[in-house]
């Protein structure tokens, strides 16, 4: 390289849509590709991710905790021997080196050859705010894939894409602005959340610019057709979305779909350590992993160890392309998931999986049962009177006894009867008994942040 370093001429981009390809490339790469050239790909990448990260001092440290040598690892069929890490070993590495920890790689670089960092956090969500690190290859290869992952969906030229995913420190809305203006022609739209612009302003751009497709959270999502509606506009008459691409969890896709006018609605994966790692096709018969960039393990909860295809377990990923700053092995999303085992529902040769099921450090165990907080909106979903606003509390009694009420937005009155109706789908499916309160509309929401935050919170826990 030479010139002054920046982020551009440290990637080819149109080399990395070769090594990566997007649109009817990818569609025929992978409709050809068969699974052990699949797997030779893999390995190679694998290989050029282990050298880099046995130069960094976390992983030094993290696998020579564990007596390993680079020697121990020759490939994908070792990866089982180097233990997982999570947010709570980077956030450790932080702590031990303010700000940015030992674990991005930076000192590997000779003087005045280290490539431009981008820094951003997570939302903070499940606790204080994680750095997150990025390189301009390993940043833009992220940036394709999720525009792959929008076109496989169906976005067209001609849409008009309007994305609710926050901006400020955290990674989502910078980085969601990238893929669609980066690597599509469509016209984006950077509203941001319900802070950055107010409800009634968002629902407003829509209709003046015509947006077509929505992309973030499916929560704020669903809120922003309540609020369309009590402007005087009509989804699906007066907007007219026809897609709408996100995180769409456990929720019920058929009412978030009709709030919009029977909008088109797709799920995707992927936290911000890692970028998108899996994502719906049109068929929505599970989520394609990308397995050229993503190698993914589901591991048993307890344990850590890989489970059997169809088993649910923490998704722990691998990216095979991020070789340039904080190199990714083995990280514990602690996110809950399972491989589809059914018919392939197209040529695309790519395992696929469950889509997202809750979280293992924010599940709560009441009587022996494994519940799942975000689960609990879709377990709800066939009740007419149920507005997708609910937030879960639990708390210990004097004996030690773990009890969870489920507080839910409902229109009308919400009597005894319907209590009771409550409490049985509840008991039915999530296999044990809970208490239910009601709420009017719009009264949780300073409890699940759902106006301010990118992920509204489902669990107060008042057991500690």
């Amino acid at each position: 390289m030479t010139g002054q370093p920046n982020y551009f001429n440290r990637f080819d981009m149109a080399g990395l849509a070769r090594e990566f390809p997007i649109g009817p490339d990818f569609l025929r790469r992978f409709e050809a590709i068969s699974r052990d050239e699949l797997r030779a790909l893999q390995e190679d990448r694998f290989a050029d991710l282990m050298s880099q990260a046995w130069k960094i001092p976390f992983y030094q440290r993290h696998w020579g905790a564990q007596g390993l040598e680079a020697g121990d690892i020759g490939g994908l069929d070792d990866i089982t021997k180097l233990p997982t890490f999570d947010k709570s070993d980077i956030m450790a590495s932080i702590a031990a080196q303010p700000p940015f920890g030992d674990f991005h790689g930076m000192e590997t670089y000779p003087d005045g050859e280290r490539p431009p960092v981008i820094v951003h956090t997570t939302s903070g969500t499940t606790g204080r705010p994680q750095v997150l690190m990025y390189g301009p290859r390993s940043r833009e290869i992220q940036n394709l894939l999720v525009a792959r992952i929008y076109l496989l969906q169906g976005l067209r030229t001609e849409d008009v894409v309007q994305s609710v995913y926050g901006h400020g420190m955290v990674n989502g809305g910078h980085y969601i602005r990238e893929a669609v203006v980066h690597w599509t022609n469509s016209i984006f739209l950077p509203a941001g959340t319900g802070v950055e612009t107010r409800s009634v302003q968002q629902v407003n751009l829509m209709k003046d610019f015509g947006v077509t497709t929505l992309v973030g959270f499916a929560d704020y999502i669903k809120r922003l057709a309540d609020v369309a509606r009590e402007e005087g506009l009509e989804p699906g008459q007066d907007i007219k979305i026809r897609m709408i691409s996100g995180h769409m969890g456990r929720e019920d896709n058929i009412t978030l779909s009709e709030a919009w006018g029977r909008a088109g609605i797709y799920d995707w994966y992927g936290v911000g350590d890692t970028g998108l790692i899996a994502g719906e096709g049109p068929e929505k018969r599970g989520l394609y992993i990308m397995e050229d960039a993503q190698y993914l393990e589901i591991c048993d909860i307890d344990t850590g160890q890989p489970v059997a295809d169809g088993a649910t377990g923490d998704m722990v990923n691998t990216v095979l392309f991020k070789d340039d700053i904080y190199p990714i092995i083995r990280f514990n999303t602690h996110d809950v998931s399972a491989l589809r085992t059914d018919a392939a529902p197209s040529a695309l040769n790519l395992r696929r999986i469950e889509g997202f099921l809750g979280r293992s450090d924010n599940m709560v165990k009441l009587r022996g049962i494994n519940v799942f907080p975000q689960a609990i909106g879709a377990m709800l979903a066939e009740r007419p009177e149920f507005n997708g606003e609910f937030i879960c509390q639990v708390s210990r009694d004097a004996e030690g006894r773990d009890e969870m009420t489920v507080r839910v937005e409902i229109s009308g009155q919400g009597g005894g009867d319907l209590a009771d109706i409550y409490r049985d789908i509840l008991r039915r499916k999530a296999g044990v008994a809970v208490a239910v309160a009601f709420a009017e509309p719009g009264a949780l929401a300073e409890l699940t942040g759902i106006e301010s935050r990118q992920k509204p919170l489902r669990l107060i826990d008042e057991r500690f």
